[in-house]
């Protein structure tokens, strides 16, 4: 009889399979952002399924007021941190805008960059018929690919602003570019801000899960970013998401509380002091 052993189990790591797994078995998706080792190991111990290092950290990291300044170069570290800590969360890279756009050969290098340098195990781009190249050159060099379709951030100005797609008329684009990432090879599509009854057609159409974002309940997954449901984000909140904590409050009550001790000289206290 083999010795007990106290070590804690590795989880077992998420592989593209499993969220074909989940599609056919009818088991929920779930997604967050995260840009650094420390939130990274915080949500996957709490088995989050995937962790998106998104374009969203030029609003949430760099203090930009879009995605669209991001640049590889401050992707990759990020990434990197956040797949270090991820023992079992599938970690997808977002490719930023101007990364791909130019054609197949540049999403491809940008898609190696992203799988040599950081531990990433996907990537994600935007684009659904306009995508479907790109997706396919990468897919063809062994790398796992989310596609992203509905409201595309890094096309607001294009799509003039935050604006619903998918409604009326919209549905049969939509349609076809849910089709063209699934038929270029993606494992998986992000459908954001259409209305719930355009996703349920979306989902049931493909073969592939859908990941929504603001796109309803009828979709094979969620996906949100983390520093809005932690009440961490200033200024305006999506309407699609629920915050099930409010961290700035915490964070600022403690720094008042430091700022407070230090004034007053409470901190540092004995206690605190290396002296014996």
């Amino acid at each position: 009889m083999a010795e007990q052993s106290d070590a804690v189990p590795v989880p077992k790591k998420v592989r593209t399979r499993h969220f074909h797994n989940a599609k056919r078995q009818g088991i929920k998706i779930t997604g967050l952002t995260s840009y650094d080792q420390l939130s990274a190991a915080i949500f996957d111990a709490a088995g989050i399924d995937f962790l998106l290092v998104g374009d969203s950290a030029g609003n949430t990291v760099l203090g930009y007021g879009t995605t669209l300044p991001v640049t590889v170069d401050e992707l990759i570290p990020l990434t990197r941190a956040v797949a270090s800590a991820a023992k079992r969360a599938f970690v997808i890279a977002d490719m930023p805008f101007g990364s791909y756009e130019s054609g197949a050969d540049q999403a491809l290098h940008t898609a190696f960059r992203f799988m040599k340098e950081t531990g990433a195990q996907a990537v994600k781009l935007e684009g659904g018929v306009r995508s479907a190249e790109q997706i396919r050159r990468i897919v063809s060099a062994g790398i796992p690919v989310m596609g992203h379709v509905g409201f595309t951030p890094q096309s607001e100005h294009g799509l003039g602003g935050h604006v619903i797609q998918g409604r009326g008329t919209q549905l049969e684009q939509l349609l076809a570019d849910a089709h063209a990432v699934e038929d270029a090879g993606a494992f998986a599509v992000v459908l954001e801000m259409i209305p719930a009854e355009a996703a349920r057609r979306v989902t049931a159409e493909l073969e592939i899960p859908t990941i929504s974002v603001g796109a309803g309940p009828h979709t094979d997954g969620q996906l949100l970013v983390w520093t809005d449901w932690a009440g961490l984000t200033t200024g305006r909140i999506p309407k699609f998401v629920k915050q099930y904590a409010n961290l700035a409050a915490v964070l600022g009550e403690a720094a008042l509380a430091f700022r407070a001790d230090v004034e007053g000289g409470i901190y540092p206290g004995p206690e605190h002091s290396y002296d014996d």
